[in-house]
């Protein structure tokens, strides 16, 4: 399994970014997916998930009604980020699982390499 983030970078506050994650060497209709962010010292946060169908989706409490995830058919995953603020700032990853949804990094098993979104005030 390959993810690949791309579409980071910085942005001011109130304004709006959409990470993209492409997936290969897997199926993809056969996997649930998820975004993850982290920041220097402090543990992976979760941030949104989403089912093998794109029919469920779940967010943390700190972004819901500002971000939305969806998924495609051609092995993409994204995350449109509207509102932004400083606190968003972080290295966020795209991740993936087989098995049970959940908002835990230990339920996924595959992880892109992570990429930065910061967010100025």
């Amino acid at each position: 399994v390959q993810l690949v983030e791309s579409g980071g970078g910085l942005v001011q506050a109130g304004g709006s970014l959409r990470l993209s994650c492409a997936a290969s060497r897997l199926t993809f209709s056969n996997y649930n997916m998820g975004w993850f962010r982290q920041t220097p010292g402090k543990e992976r946060e979760f941030v949104a998930s989403i089912s093998r169908n794109g029919g469920s989706t779940v967010y943390g409490d700190s972004v819901k009604g500002r971000f939305t995830i969806s998924r495609d058919n051609r092995n993409m995953l994204y995350l449109q980020m509207n509102n932004l603020k400083p606190e968003d700032t972080a290295v966020y990853y795209c991740v993936a699982d087989a098995g049970p949804m959940g908002h835990s990094p230990r339920d996924y098993n595959y992880w892109g390499q992570g990429i930065q979104v910061t967010v100025s005030s």
